[in-house]
């Protein structure tokens, strides 16, 4: 019921349409029930030997009430189709809405293909469950009361025959309902694994043909697909049985109604049963059983669209692990970082910390460079400043207040991250830059793009800054795309700015002249740096030398030189094999 009602809640603006619906739907019911009475009533006159006149006025009433269901259905259908996408498009959007306020770790927890198909497969098939629950699953119930209603009124010798078709279908439903279930849970599932297969092989296309494993990607692509298959093949294999029962539950009721109806009126001289009222039997017995089929239909509509359902109001029920205070703050006064014995872990069930025991001081407006080797928690340490994520143990300070008293817009708009995995959007490079500043000029973005040496490139495009960007940023190099990234956070104009390894694919001629910048134009800014080359650390302020998750050494170049066992052997073998700098 909860779910339910997590679910309702995206209708909003489609309230009246959806309310409508279902009224609509028993207009064109009544009309539908009725109609046999008066062709049961046109029959029995005929026979009788009526005039013209009669016929002529029970044909009238019939083609009134065909014209009035017509009327009824298409406005129900109408009103459904804008029912079902609005309610669609308001899920869609929760859900994305939902998964931006995500943090990195709920982002983890549910992965990037499993929210993809939740968006798409998911909602689709709750909309297609939504649109048969207010109208057929409407229509269906009230034509079988109506029916069934009609049907004693005119011969309740007969209606036992529903009451012994109407248990076994039930129950041979709930059979379906009980075997079909736990396939569909798995198969979205599967589903996941699928699209996260796509996803993983159309963004390493170049690597997966630099290395000649189209086949192997291929074959695995084909795994996952056969493995859906085979749940759906389960899964449908259990509720094709539903065709045969409904057909089974409809013919031996057709035949039953015919023969005791027929026994009736040889017994009874016609009295008891006429021609007239058998007809109308007949048709209210179809109505009955046309019924239980849709009924049957809305049963494996809803039996799929209820795992795809509780995956969709598993994400709209996820609470961010990030929240704002109750009175946040919106102004970070300085660009000071303070680290006060923080510990951090990606995930409660994580057997070890990613950071441990952290105490660290950068006074606003330094220059710090941090070095490590792979695994050294480099990334993890600046996360937590523009959080990302949260400390699990001590506090992170921005501008001397922790980072959980800001307002998280506020907070991030001041501290810039250029993250390792530069994203540049499709649009040109005015629009991307503009992600910085919506409001900027374009003498803005020129000084940042000088900032970042980005102009000179940007430039000798045949567009300049109105260049178009493919998807992904395909049309630029790596160092080109890093720039235009740092570009983009300077546009911030932020108290912090940090370089996540974000010139490693520029040349160190370029990478100098970056840093030269960030020394002369923003001085006041907190410069933080994590790179892999020396060089472009060794001019900062002070030098960090992570490893294991800890700062194992602070200084300047010079004194890690001498204190530093790892810093000094980075440094050798840096200048022993010389720059392996990406040109």
């Amino acid at each position: 019921m909860t779910m339910i009602k997590r679910l309702a809640a995206s209708i909003r603006e489609y309230t009246r349409d959806t309310i409508l619906t279902p009224l609509l739907m028993i207009g064109e019911v009544v009309c539908e029930c009725v109609i046999p009475l008066y062709t049961a009533q046109l029959v029995n006159s005929i026979q009788a030997g009526c005039t013209r006149d009669v016929i002529f006025y029970y044909g009238l009433r019939l083609l009134g009430l065909a014209l009035l269901s017509l009327c009824f259905g298409m406005a129900a259908g109408w009103f459904c189709a804008a029912a079902s996408t609005g309610f669609a498009k308001n899920l869609r959007h929760d859900l994305f809405y939902r998964v931006q306020n995500f943090s990195f770790a709920n982002i983890d927890q549910f992965s990037t293909s499993s929210l993809v198909t939740r968006l798409t497969t998911d909602v689709s098939n709750v909309q297609m469950a939504f649109m048969m629950i207010i109208r057929t699953a409407v229509r269906a119930p009230l034509m079988l009361i109506f029916s069934v209603i009609m049907s004693i009124k005119v011969g309740k010798e007969l209606a036992f025959v529903f009451a012994a078709a109407i248990p076994i279908l039930g129950f041979g439903l709930l059979l379906m309902a009980k075997f079909a279930m736990p396939l569909f849970k798995a198969v979205f599932k599967k589903y996941d694994r699928l699209n996260n297969s796509v996803q993983e092989n159309v963004q390493a296309m170049r690597v997966v043909k630099s290395f000649v494993r189209e086949d192997y990607e291929t074959k695995k692509f084909s795994a996952a697909s056969d493995d859906v298959r085979k749940d759906f093949l389960k899964a449908e294999k259990i509720l094709a049985t539903n065709t045969p029962l409904m057909q089974f539950c409809v013919y031996m009721s057709r035949i039953l109604i015919c023969y005791f109806a027929a026994k009736l009126i040889v017994q009874s001289g016609g009295t008891y049963l006429n021609v007239g009222s058998l007809t109308s039997m007949i048709t209210y017995s179809m109505q009955i059983l046309m019924s239980l089929m849709m009924l049957s239909m809305i049963f494996v509509m809803v039996t799929m669209a209820s795992a795809s359902a509780k995956r969709i109001a598993e994400v709209l029920d996820t609470e961010t692990d990030l929240k704002n205070s109750a009175s946040p703050l919106r102004e970070v006064p300085n660009g000071a970082v303070d680290f006060d014995h923080v510990s951090f872990k990606y995930s409660a069930k994580a057997e070890r910390n990613a950071l441990d025991d952290i105490d660290l001081h950068i006074p606003s407006g330094a220059t710090v460079g941090v070095i490590g080797s792979t695994g050294s928690s480099k990334t993890s340490l600046i996360q937590l400043i523009s959080r990302l994520y949260d400390a699990t143990e001590g506090s992170v300070r921005v501008g001397g207040h922790d980072v959980r008293e800001y307002d998280i817009e506020a907070l991030r708009n001041q501290v810039a991250v250029v993250l390792q995995k530069n994203v540049l959007f499709s649009g040109t490079i005015k629009e991307n830059l503009r992600w910085g500043d919506p409001d900027a000029t374009d003498e803005d973005l020129v000084r940042v793009c000088r900032l970042a040496q980005a102009d000179d490139f940007v430039r000798a495009f045949p567009d300049g800054y109105d260049t178009y960007i493919e998807q992904g940023g395909t049309n630029v190099s790596g160092g080109q795309k890093q720039r235009l990234c740092i570009a983009r956070a300077l546009l911030k104009k932020p108290k912090v700015l940090i370089l996540d390894d974000s010139t490693s694919a520029v040349d160190t001629k370029t990478d100098a002249l970056i840093r030269q910048a960030f020394a002369t134009e923003i001085p006041e800014t907190t410069k933080i740096i994590i790179a892999q080359r020396i060089s472009s650390v060794q001019d900062a302020d002070r030098i960090l030398v992570m490893d294991g998750g800890t700062i194992c050494n602070i200084g300047t170049h010079e004194e890690l030189l001498k204190t530093s066992e790892i810093y000094r052997e980075v440094y050798t073998s840096q200048n022993k094999g010389g720059d392996s700098d990406e040109k």
